[in-house]
């Protein structure tokens, strides 16, 4: 079970990561073989299904969407503990809501992701 304290460093090291837009320390907390899904993967990335697996796909979506939008930034609302995940509640690009569902791993580890948006 995920404690409280560890979701909070968590969802402070995960916004800290995107808002200085350091791709390095956004991948350092995800395990290698994670999978990722969010509607922007089939915009950015032209993956059609939504869902990319692995850090060096991943990391070329993100890549991608750090050079297409500049300006990104996150500002963070909630934090929410769950079993084996964390969700991410934020606002994102142009102000938008957003929330991230993190399944962690035994070693802390995101090992998914799954984007949601404001519709």
């Amino acid at each position: 079970m995920i404690r409280p304290d560890e979701a909070q460093a968590l969802g402070t090291r995960w916004i800290a990561a995107w808002n200085t837009h350091d791709l390095a320390a956004i991948l350092a907390l995800y395990s290698d073989d994670f999978t990722m899904s969010s509607p922007y993967i089939a915009d950015v990335a032209g993956e059609g299904s939504g869902t990319l697996l692995g850090k060096v796909a991943v990391g070329a979506y993100w890549r991608r969407a750090l050079t297409k939008y500049p300006d990104l930034h996150f500002e963070p609302l909630h934090v929410l503990a769950g079993i084996d995940s964390v969700t991410l509640v934020y606002r994102g690009l142009g102000g938008r809501l957003a929330a991230e569902v993190l399944t962690i791993d035994a070693n802390g580890l995101i090992r998914a992701a799954s984007a949601h948006y404001a519709v």
